[in-house]
Order: structure tokens, then C-alpha cells, then sequence
């Protein structure tokens, strides 16, 4: 069985020894100690490692979470695990929509991390529901477009850029654009359970940020709805 190949991004030295140390013993092979979120974003992404275990505040201006919205884009194999001190409501939306299997706790100890690494392994993946009659292109408004195949949302031929949790919630209201959708249909779809209001609004913050404000549409007292091509 080929030993799981792990990167380590993380800025105190100490801290990513015991980790690795931890990991080899385990069986496991740290390919490589990064500290900074550049770094972490170019050599995860070139080098497509099993899991990666992502400090959340790293030694550049780029944070754990961004670096992870980046790889995420272009190696969903890659199975990324925090690591944080910060444990409040807001950091794990943020983790969780970043694309991050699993969440340590800073002081972690040997069983945590072993725990944790043993079940982000093992997690099998879903088999894609095949859809049937979609068209490949669902043009939106403002020049909007979502390919189905692809799962990207686009405009003007460059990729809208989105985080894997974002696209999940983009893709769910293309499937029947101009119908509100339910927060609870959301919440179902996008996290596999419910959540409260601030965590979806913070989600809707994050893709009106990166897009036309009114692209998505908050049907009062219903839920959400994008609109189509005018």
C-alpha cells in the first residue's frame, strides 16, 4: 500500500516537527514544510498531495483559508485539514467553505491527529448523480454563466472564483433558475444539515462580494433565487 504523501503548512517550526514526526510514525510521508500561504497555494497545487494539514495564520498576508480557496479550485483530491487556535463560529464557516475536511484545535495531542487523519482517509467519495436533459450552459444575469458540466460559474470566458462550498450553493439554485429556493433546502444541500441564518448570510456575502450584487436574489420570508438572463 503506497504511504499517504502529506504537506505541512505551518509558520512555528516547532510546532510542524512534532506534527511530522507524528505523521511518520504513523506511517505517512511529509513531502514538504511550508510556512507561508504563497508558498502553500504553489507547491500544494503542483505537487497535489494526499492531505495537507493548513495552519489558519500563516507567515504571509495570505491566510490558511486562502490558500485553500485556491488549491481547492484546482486539486479537489487533496484532502486539507486545519489547524487553529481560534475556535469561534465564524473561523469554522469559514474553514468549512474553504473546502477543509477536518478541524484540529490547537493544543492537539498524537490521538487527535491520528484520529483525524485516519478519518479524512477514509471518507469515500459520493458518485455523481448523473443529470439528465441540463442544458451545458444556464445563462444568468449580467452576463452570468453557469456550466453544468463543469460546475464553474463564468463571465465574459474567465471563471468566476468561488470556493467549493459557494459553487455548491450556485449549482443548487441553477437547477431551477427564477424559483426561490428554501434557507432550509439550502442548508440541506450545502452542509448536509441545518445551520442558522449568519452562517448562510455570511456564504451569500462571500459570493456577492465576488460577484454582482444582485445576481442572487433574497426572496423575503422564502429563501434565495438567482435570476436568469433578462
Amino acid at each position: 500500500m503506497n504511504k499517504l504523501k502529506i504537506i505541512i503548512v505551518e509558520d512555528e517550526l516547532i510546532a510542524a516537527e512534532f506534527l511530522k514526526e507524528i505523521l511518520e510514525e504513523s506511517g505517512a510521508e511529509v513531502i514538504d514544510i511550508i510556512d507561508t500561504g504563497k508558498e502553500a497555494t504553489e507547491i500544494c497545487i503542483a505537487k497535489e498531495p494526499d492531505v495537507i494539514f493548513m495552519d489558519v495564520m500563516l507567515a504571509d498576508n495570505i491566510s490558511g483559508c486562502e490558500a485553500a480557496v485556491e488549491i481547492s479550485r484546482h486539486n479537489q483530491q487533496s484532502k486539507i485539514i486545519f489547524l487553529t487556535a481560534y475556535v469561534d463560529e465564524e473561523m469554522i464557516d469559514y474553514a468549512a467553505e474553504s473546502g477543509a475536511v477536518g478541524y484540529l484545535t490547537k493544543p492537539y495531542n498524537k490521538a487527535q491527529i491520528i484520529a483525524t487523519l485516519k478519518l479524512v482517509t477514509m471518507k469515500k467519495e459520493e458518485p455523481k448523480k448523473v443529470e439528465v436533459d441540463r442544458p451545458e450552459k444556464i445563462m444568468l444575469k449580467n452576463g452570468y454563466v453557469y456550466l453544468t458540466r463543469q460546475n464553474r460559474l463564468m463571465k465574459k470566458e474567465k471563471e468566476v472564483e468561488l470556493g467549493p462550498t459557494a459553487i455548491k450553493l450556485i449549482e443548487l439554485l441553477c437547477r431551477q433558475v427564477d424559483i426561490s429556493v428554501s434557507n432550509t433546502q439550502i442548508a440541506m444541500h450545502v452542509w448536509d444539515k441545518e445551520v442558522n441564518d449568519r452562517t448562510l448570510r455570511s456564504l451569500m456575502f462571500r459570493i456577492r462580494t465576488a460577484t454582482d450584487g444582485d445576481l442572487i436574489k433574497n426572496v423575503s420570508g422564502t429563501g434565495y433565487m438567482i435570476q436568469s438572463e433578462s
